[in-house]
């Protein structure tokens, strides 16, 4: 790690994250938290009855994102589809009171905004239970989005691909997206989904967490022979020009070409994983549209999940507590 990054370019990397502008298009989700303890067992049947003691609504999915790198000091855009609903007024509304614009947020009035539950007592998660539509969205809103993106795409740094399946990324919206983005020389990166990976051929960076990159890939990773194998088809397959496999306590690999690149994990408790995957797309976008090199913004990445995982929640992170991180990660790795 000391030899891919030093403090002070850390620093300087992390400063430039103010003045990057990042445009993020993707499935916008609620992320409902009910939180409470377990004491008994329900006489109806073998399941915990769980005591409600609060509840959290939170921005989730790509929304997620976007609070992603606006905690770490990042300007963001965002285009997705919610539904006509309160769940989706809330969402817009939420983003609003962070000084996030909503204009590239289309309202449909066929389909519910995505709203996930978690249910979490004991810090640990009871069940989870999903209300969405993730049919194929209708045209005439897609369209709208793509209009959104022809709008603004040329005053950005780096684009962001936030897929989670739920009807909005599709093989042509991805086509016209890299299209753009090679005509003003912008960077995509991508957090995908298993059933579309096709789509992401030619973008710059995609960052699989281990599953969906075994799932793509054919290959079951176990081990460095198989990750270095799964790596490689997919690598190969995408002809992306970096691609990130994020491996919870294993940490991170990325592959360059015919460079491996292994980052070993700094979570030091993990408390819940939910939504760590945003945040490392988030700190990728903006390490990569600050000047940082593929590798230079893994490693912030792994230090950002680090923190993430060991707090409660779909959670962010600020500025100071990505170089906290950073600083205590590289000393602790120089000390050993």
């Amino acid at each position: 790690m000391k030899r891919l990054l030093t403090i002070k370019r850390a620093h300087s990397i992390i400063d430039g994250f103010r003045k990057a502008r990042i445009l993020v298009i993707g499935d916008l989700i609620m992320d409902h938290f009910i939180w409470g303890r377990v004491r008994r067992i329900s006489p109806e049947a073998p399941v915990p009855v769980v005591e409600v003691t609060s509840e959290s609504i939170l921005l989730g999915g790509g929304a997620n994102v976007v609070h992603n790198i606006h905690s770490l000091g990042g300007r963001c855009l965002v285009t997705g589809v919610v539904g006509r609903d309160e769940d989706g007024k809330r969402l817009v509304r939420m983003l609003k009171e962070k000084g996030i614009p909503p204009d590239g947020i289309v309202m449909d009035g066929k389909r519910p905004t995505t709203i996930k539950t978690r249910i979490i007592a004991h810090n640990q998660q009871v069940v989870r239970f999903d209300r969405e539509n993730k049919d194929k969205i209708e045209s005439v809103i897609t369209d709208r989005v793509a209009g959104y993106i022809k709008k603004v795409i040329k005053d950005v740094d780096l684009v962001v691909i936030s897929d989670y399946a739920k009807g909005l990324i599709t093989d042509s919206l991805v086509d016209g997206v890299r299209t753009l983005a090679g005509r003003y020389c912008k960077q995509v990166a991508v957090d995908p989904k298993v059933e579309h990976f096709e789509y992401y051929r030619g973008v710059s960076i995609v960052t699989p967490n281990n599953l969906e990159a075994s799932l793509a890939a054919g290959v079951e990773i176990v081990d460095e022979a198989s990750l270095h194998r799964a790596g490689e088809i997919l690598f190969n397959r995408l002809n992306c020009d970096a691609l990130l496999i994020t491996r919870g306590e294993h940490g991170m690999t990325l592959f360059e070409g015919k460079e491996r690149t292994h980052i070993p994990t700094v979570a030091r408790e993990v408390y819940d994983v939910s939504g760590a995957g945003d945040t490392v797309i988030g700190v990728v976008a903006l390490a990569l549209a600050s000047g940082a090199n593929f590798k230079e913004a893994s490693v912030l990445a792994n230090f950002a999940a680090g923190v993430v995982v060991g707090k409660i929640g779909t959670a962010t992170l600020t500025p100071q507590e990505l170089i906290q991180a950073v600083k205590d990660g590289l000393r602790t790795t120089a000390g050993t």
